[in-house]
């Protein structure tokens, strides 16, 4: 369930003139996934970097409006990230900037194109209210690391305000806990600025309505990827302790602004 936030204007409202950009927006997507998916299948037997998909999400953030820029440490190439989440322009941005793969909760699994566009990029899905699964969860998170080398994680489970951190669930990081390998975990504060009352999806707003909404928005959208402190000592000692350190260290960033 989305969480509350108030907006002046409702989330389905488009002005007329937004329309023709969501038009040529759409179409330049559409025009992205024809291009870069046989283009992915002609450069995977070469690598297993995956380089195409990074590119495509990049460019979904920037045909979008998105306009990203990073702070911070920059994370080693297999990095082990947990972000706060604001909007689904969270996943083309840091997957742009780092080339990460993602867990993602299985309701998206039931679109079949979008399953298998996310699948290109390696996602990871989980069934976030099957406790009885969560030993495979884990597992499937472990293999995953191994094979795409970065992984992100969005421990509240769902979208915010941006303004504010909904708890973080420690279940998956047992993927990680007291790991040998010593992946690095790193937090991310995904900070949207004065526009993130107008990009955050919330309110229980259609999925539908959000992007038509993000899609008419003739400003770009400035976002900085702060990359924190990746966890070290203690607050790696096990799962809860690296959530609640990763949530401090989010929340003290927002507090900094």
């Amino acid at each position: 369930m989305k969480t509350a936030s108030k907006r002046s204007t409702p989330a389905s409202h488009i002005a007329i003139w937004g329309w023709p950009l969501v038009a040529a927006r759409i179409a330049a997507l559409l025009a992205l996934v024809v291009i870069c998916v046989p283009l992915h299948y002609a450069v995977a037997p070469f690598t297993s970097a995956k380089p195409v998909p990074r590119l495509f999400l990049r460019l979904v953030g920037t045909v979008a409006g998105l306009r990203v820029r990073s702070s911070g440490p920059q994370p080693a190439p297999r990095t082990f990230f947990l972000a706060n989440h604001v909007s689904w322009l969270d996943i083309p941005a840091i997957a742009g900037l780092t080339g990460c793969a993602f867990v993602a909760h299985d309701g998206l699994a039931s679109i079949g194109p979008l399953r298998w566009l996310c699948r290109l990029n390696d996602t990871v899905f989980v069934a976030r209210h099957d406790r009885r699964s969560v030993a495979r969860q884990v597992e499937q998170v472990r293999e995953a690391l191994c094979e795409t080398g970065a992984l992100a994680i969005f421990p509240e489970g769902t979208t915010a305000t941006g303004t504010r951190l909904l708890p973080f669930k420690s279940s998956l990081l047992s993927a990680i806990d007291a790991d040998a390998e010593h992946v690095p975990v790193q937090p991310i504060w995904l900070d949207y600025g004065r526009h993130v009352g107008d990009i955050a999806w919330v309110n229980d707003e259609p999925g539908l309505a959000n992007a038509l909404r993000i899609l008419a928005r003739w400003r770009p959208i400035p976002l900085t990827i702060h990359f924190l402190a990746p966890l070290e000592g203690a607050d790696r000692a096990d799962r809860k302790a690296m959530a609640r350190t990763a949530r401090e260290q989010i929340e003290a960033a927002m507090q900094r602004g």
